[in-house]
Order: C-alpha cells, then sequence, then structure tokens
C-alpha cells in the first residue's frame, strides 16, 4: 500500500476538523494548519496551499517525525517543524491546532492578557495560557520557541501571529481554540464595562484540581 493510501480514516477526521475551523471562522482559506500523531513516528498535517474550507482526506500529508515527507505530492505546511518539535518535545500530546482567530489573535499584537478566569468553562479547558515570544512564521526560532513554552501550558499565543492548541485528540485541541476565542471577547466586554467579576484564586484552584491534573 503507498503512503498517499494509508491513514484514511485519520485523515478524513484531521480535514473535517479544518473545514470545522473555517465554517467557525476561526482562519481564513489560506491560514491555520491542523496536525495529529497517529502513532510514535507518524504525524498526520494539512498542507500549505490548499484551501481550507474545502479541505479532502486525499490533501492531508503525512511525515514522520524526523520530518520526511512520506506524501512527496502534498507540500508540507510551512509549520510542519513547529508541529513536529512540539511532539518530540511532549510525547503525550497528540493533535495541534494553530490557527488565528480574530479576537484571541489580536490580544498576541497588543500583549494583554485574555482572562480566562471570568467563567468555569473557560478555567477548566484553557487554564493559563502563556505567551511566545514574535518569531518569523515557519522558522526553526518559532519552533524551538514553541517547543520550549509548550512544557508550561497546552495553549499557546503566538506573538504578532496567532494561537495554538494542543490536546490529547482533535476534538480537544479544536475545544481549547473554541473557547479560548470566546474567553477573549469575554475579556474585551468585561474590560469595557468595567465592572469585571472573575473567579476567585479558591475557585480557580479548586477547578484545576477537578479538571486540569
Amino acid at each position: 500500500m503507498k503512503h498517499g493510501e494509508k491513514f484514511k480514516k485519520e485523515r478524513r477526521e484531521v480535514a473535517r476538523f479544518m473545514k470545522r475551523l473555517y465554517r467557525q471562522g476561526l482562519t481564513t482559506t489560506s491560514g491555520g494548519n491542523i496536525s495529529l500523531k497517529v502513532n510514535d513516528d507518524i504525524v498526520l498535517i494539512t498542507p500549505s496551499a490548499t484551501d481550507k474550507g474545502r479541505m479532502k482526506w486525499k490533501d492531508v500529508g503525512i511525515m514522520n517525525l524526523d520530518g520526511k515527507n512520506l506524501t512527496p505530492e502534498l507540500k508540507p505546511s510551512i509549520e510542519h517543524e513547529m508541529h513536529l518539535s512540539i511532539y518530540r518535545k511532549k510525547t503525550q500530546i497528540r493533535a495541534i491546532v494553530h490557527a488565528h482567530p480574530l479576537f484571541a489573535t489580536a490580544f498576541t499584537a497588543i500583549k494583554c492578557k485574555i482572562d480566562t478566569n471570568l467563567t468555569a468553562e473557560a478555567r477548566a479547558i484553557c487554564g493559563e495560557p502563556v505567551f511566545v515570544p514574535y518569531a518569523l512564521m515557519g522558522s526553526q526560532k518559532l519552533a524551538s520557541l514553541a517547543a520550549e513554552s509548550i512544557e508550561k501550558a497546552d495553549i499557546l499565543l503566538l506573538e504578532n501571529h496567532g494561537i495554538l492548541t494542543a490536546g490529547n485528540s482533535l476534538l480537544q485541541a479544536f475545544d481549547k481554540l473554541e473557547v479560548l476565542e470566546n474567553a477573549a471577547r469575554m475579556t474585551m466586554i468585561a474590560d469595557i464595562s468595567g465592572k469585571k467579576k472573575p473567579l476567585t484564586k479558591s475557585q480557580t484552584e479548586e477547578l484545576d484540581r477537578l479538571f486540569r491534573h
């Protein structure tokens, strides 16, 4: 069996989540990338120069953790090294979503904290995201910075760039991105109102014990 015909079920799922990401307005036609680690050596990843709203399973590339492209007919995402570096750094991660949701990405440009303590859901799902200093997209420097930061949090705010979420499944990584975008909107609304009332320290600690450890 050729590499291009392998992992059809898993590649279909990656394509579905990318189309979902686009439909939800969490990325643009050309922006963002999703990957899934299917075993200890193989990663499925969306390619560059592909319409994200019409992605098919055959459009999803296959790479190994060393960076070899096993579907040479597809151009790997320019961010593939960032994904691979994170998988190599933290082996329990199985899925990564990188996108540019409007409100959350705006916070990376003004370098203001997204308050995930406004709701119990946001705290339980997102925890405390961390900022990653700016580096050119697709560069080895960005890959290295992201891999270092993933040890601190499973949601990364890439300065002047976008958001990266990691999880044990595509659903978990996608959920984190969606909830973070809502948290960014809520932060903006709460700040404008001047009546922000976040969770208390004891409340956040209780949620962390139940959902994040």
